[in-house]
């Protein structure tokens, strides 16, 4: 006997179905992209949010976390904001929505929603499978964003910041990006929101970086105490391709942010680089794929945690490598500092090895502050929350310091100093 199941839906899934059909009129898009929209929304009718259930969801039970879903696009009124770096250019989403200038020396630039207008975008617009939640909401609701070509030999000398700036409601925004053979850039992708109502924010990046390119790419999420925050980068790697990738949550409420790396080119670098800043009642889960496709490529990631209060937070990290891929070397390391008795973290790395000559590894240590180390400072009239703020902050601080950019050093850890002063 065969027993159907139906999806009962929540009220956060009935508000996304209901909001889907009241901007229906409003969205951008051809009708092929129309038919990818419906198609995702409908199979988010069938199969529901990911619960438990699902193994790539397991530790964020996102059925249940996501309570409420905002029914508008929201109507505050925002600015762009001063650059994180000095001297960096600029290039806005306001509210869901490309403003302002679209074009950077030796750069390519144009709006998504002429991709979206024109169909081009509906390719990009299929979810990577059964379980992509955010590309699915993302493809159904994305109004606008930024597509960027770096032509090949481009060098920039100065960070290019795409600023994605919001003051609540809806705010679904996509941003492809291509990397020619031998560019050197810096690229900062930052999500802040300015005082507003609750937020529902969901953000794809997909990223290419062609052969020889050195890319440095930061996303940097400082998200509102209500928002609910879904990212996702979708990276392919060239061959003899470097990319250092960091990553800084230092916000929201509801937080998952998803990298899905594919190493294709022979060798191909990747250092990626976290650190999760989490406070009150929150929820953080950064979950990675990394598939090494092909032969000779390397991969390191250190992922730095700091949890206060209740909050919870995840890192699962998935490495796989191809039977083809000899003379892999990729280690994975997870570091956490639990702050209070009711913090958690949730650590799960994991390795698919299919070749056998290769050199991969993966470790996580969980630990509270060492307690000679706060005796130390105070002895010498340190206050105690100061102290802890000290040790908390040589903890991360050492990952930011790998960037070379002395001014985006400084300014990172300006952020970071800052959240730890409201939270230490």
């Amino acid at each position: 006997m065969n027993v159907q199941t139906t999806n009962r839906l929540t009220a956060a899934e009935t508000a996304l179905i209901e909001a889907y059909n009241n901007q229906l009129g409003d969205l951008p898009g051809d009708g092929e992209v129309f038919a990818v929209r419906d198609r995702l929304l409908d199979d988010l009718k069938t199969a529901g949010l990911p619960t438990r259930r699902v193994e790539a969801w397991h530790y964020t039970d996102f059925k249940n976390l996501l309570r409420t879903v905002p029914t508008d696009l929201g109507s505050g009124s925002v600015e762009p904001l001063s650059p994180t770096a000095a001297g960096s250019s600029v290039l806005s989403v306001l509210q869901g929505h490309a403003v302002g200038k679209t074009s950077v020396d030796g750069l390519v630039v144009s709006r998504y929603v002429d991709s979206l207008t024109d169909g081009t975008a509906a390719a990009g617009l299929e979810a990577l499978d059964k379980d992509d939640a955010i590309g699915r909401i993302n493809a159904s609701f994305v109004r606008d964003g930024y597509v960027i070509e770096f032509p090949d030999g481009t060098e920039l000398d100065a960070p290019l910041e795409i600023q994605f700036i919001h003051a609540g409601g809806q705010i679904h925004s996509r941003l492809p990006v291509t990397f020619g053979a031998d560019t050197k850039a810096t690229v900062i992708e930052r999500h802040e929101a300015v005082p507003g109502a609750a937020a529902l924010v969901s953000s794809i990046s997909d990223i290419t970086v062609g052969k020889g390119a050195e890319v440095t790419w930061i996303i940097l999420q400082e998200q509102g105490s209500e928002d609910t925050h879904l990212g996702q980068i979708r990276i392919d790697l060239g061959a003899d391709a470097k990319l250092k990738l960091f990553v800084i949550n230092a916000g929201g409420k509801l937080v998952r942010q998803e990298l899905h790396i594919k190493v294709s080119g022979e060798g191909a670098e990747l250092a990626l680089r976290g650190v999760n800043l989490l406070g009150g009642d929150t929820h953080t889960d950064v979950t990675m794929v990394l598939g090494h496709d092909v032969p000779h490529t390397s991969s390191t990631e250190v992922i730095r945690n700091v949890v206060f209060d209740r909050a919870r937070g995840v890192f699962q990290g998935m490495i796989r490598v191809a039977p083809d891929a000899q003379k892999t070397d990729a280690k994975m390391a997870c570091n956490t500092l639990l702050m209070s008795d009711d913090a958690e973290f949730s650590v799960k790395p994991e390795l698919e090895i299919f070749a056998d000559d290769v050199q991969c590894g993966h470790g996580a240590t969980v630990a509270d502050i060492d307690s000679n180390h706060l005796y130390y400072l105070m002895a010498r009239g340190i206050p105690k929350n100061k102290a802890r703020a000290m040790l908390v902050n040589a903890f991360v601080a050492e990952i930011v310091e790998e960037l070379e950019d002395e001014a985006l050093v400084e300014a990172l850890e300006g952020v970071i100093s800052a959240w730890l002063e409201k939270h230490a």
